[in-house]
């Protein structure tokens, strides 16, 4: 286990607010890192909680305390912390990029699965070649990945009444067209307007890139205003992942929906899930939903792995001006 993954692990099992020290007690407590070479290990700990929160990290989360502390705390604890005021979040530390070897544009799913997954929504890559290839008028139909958030309710009883009213209500789906880099106006139109081709049927849709020419900003924007299409850009730690500009709320096209189920089998085994959990019984709940998290896309378990990724697959790893890997 790395120090980094230590600290995350003491911010899971405290489950609230914490100080840096606390969480420095709590990894030597348990043995998740053996700190023998650093001189002052509270302090290294210090500094890395500062590094989750300067780089834009969304699994960690820091508030102000009186005095002019912090206090830290996993993001998807949230719900459970009594908050009043969250520090915004600085601006990024300057980062350089280490160019590697070419990679494949797939080899960015699990980096997008592992951000979508740290903010609640199940996602799955929906293969093209693996579609019937019978109707001729299929281009820019599909999407890359897709991904459904289920809107989480406190109590049973509440959950019940929406369902009965509304099982649309319920969830939200969003799809995904995903780039590896994005340098000039033309690829930009023609990037963007295949998301908003293969997003119709969608409440949600998402042009997802790992690497986008800053000059474009301008032209994003007004994009994303005329067409609702939200903006993603994808870090190599996926974590730093940022939505760039939001995308607007649409109804599901069910016509389209039909469409891809009848070409794509993964798609329709997605919509079958998605079926079959929100007509489970809450006997059944908690199967239903792993059986649902079995079915989408791996995503990283901790940072090691996303590293080991990178690496595997020749996707530029961020480094900060320190030489750390970020």
């Amino acid at each position: 286990m790395t120090i980094k993954e230590a600290i995350l692990k003491s911010l899971e099992d405290i489950n609230g607010l914490t100080n840096y020290y606390e969480i420095y007690k709590h990894i030597v407590a348990h043995k998740y890192y053996d700190f023998k070479e650093a001189k002052t290990p509270a302090s290294t700990v210090s500094a890395l909680l500062g590094d989750y929160i300067r780089n834009g990290d969304i699994r960690v989360k820091r508030i102000k305390e009186t005095g002019g502390s912090f206090s830290y705390y996993l993001t998807k604890n949230e719900s459970n912390i009594d908050i009043d005021t969250i520090v915004p979040t600085s601006s990024p530390v300057s980062k350089k990029i280490i160019k590697a070897e070419t990679f494949d544009e797939r080899d960015l799913h699990k980096l997008l699965s592992s951000y979508l997954k740290s903010t609640d929504i199940y996602s799955k890559t929906i293969f093209h070649e693996q579609s019937n290839r019978t109707d001729e008028y299929q281009k820019w139909v599909h999407p890359d990945m897709v991904g459904i958030r289920f809107l989480k309710l406190q109590t049973n009883v509440s959950q019940t009444f929406l369902k009965a009213i509304n099982r649309v209500e319920t969830f939200k789906i969003s799809s995904y067209e995903i780039k590896k880099e994005i340098n000039s106006d033309y690829e930009l139109k023609k990037s963007f307007f295949q998301a908003v081709s293969n997003s119709s049927w969608a409440n949600y849709g998402y042009l997802v890139t790992f690497e986008i020419s800053d000059s474009l900003t301008e032209e994003m924007e007004r994009l994303n205003q005329s067409f609702g299409i939200g903006i993603i850009a994808l870090r190599a730690n996926p974590y730093e992942s940022k939505i760039l500009f939001q995308p607007k709320y649409k109804d599901l096209d069910f016509k389209t929906i039909d469409k891809l189920c009848k070409i794509n089998k993964e798609f329709e085994k997605f919509i079958e899930q998605i079926e079959k959990l929100m007509t489970a019984s809450d006997k059944y709940i908690k199967a239903t939903e792993k059986e649902l998290d079995e079915f989408c896309d791996r995503y990283f378990s901790n940072d090691t792995e996303v590293e080991m990724h990178c690496k595997e697959k020749h996707i530029p790893i961020e480094i900060s001006t320190n030489g750390i890997i970020i």
